[in-house]
């Protein structure tokens, strides 16, 4: 299910920016979804949604933004060289 979101703002906002309604629109989107996907609370498929672009494409957006978009925890790390280790 989709849902509605109304952000109130003055012409001012587009005048500073430069940019149409929609355009504003697309970029708050993008956005939100970039820095909840920084945040860790959203997945990078659930970010993509929001953004309503495919992954791939909001995986590249993510290096415009200087987020990475790989995540590896340093326990997650940890586990894969001792499983490459084990293999040898």
């Amino acid at each position: 299910m989709r849902r509605t979101l109304t952000l109130e703002f003055g012409d001012e906002v587009l005048l500073a920016l430069g940019v149409s309604p929609e355009q504003f629109r697309e970029e708050l989107k993008l956005l939100a979804a970039v820095k909840l996907y920084e945040l860790g609370r959203l997945s990078s498929g659930a970010a993509a949604n929001l953004a309503e672009i495919p992954k791939p494409l909001f995986l590249s957006k993510l290096a415009e933004f200087g987020v990475d978009s790989f995540r590896v925890t340093e326990e997650e790390l940890r586990q894969d060289v001792a499983n490459a280790r084990s293999h040898q």
